[in-house]
């Protein structure tokens, strides 16, 4: 068997016909911000109107929701199943 150099090997993996796995060094950009949009969700602390607020985005940011408490925002992605991450 010819050996292979590291690039020609993920080439042979990113197009195995058939095959769900996908080389990330291939992908487009638009298809790596797509990643985890429909399984994560940040929780981002704001201030609306001068008042605590938390705001929900999905992981593109895209804004899904704003609650007045962390712990409702977090209830409210594992209600979606969907993974809740805090944003500092």
């Amino acid at each position: 068997m010819k050996d292979f150099d590291i690039k020609e090997k993920s080439k042979l993996i990113a197009t195995k016909e058939g095959s769900d796995v996908v080389d990330v060094r291939h992908l487009t950009d638009n298809q790596l911000k797509a990643l985890g949009v429909s399984q994560l969700a940040y929780v981002k602390e704001i201030t609306i109107n001068g008042e605590q607020a938390f705001a929900i985005h999905a992981a593109d940011g895209t804004p899904m929701a704003v609650t007045d408490n962390a712990k409702t925002a977090y209830a409210a992605i594992l209600q979606q199943e969907m993974m809740p991450i805090m944003v500092h």
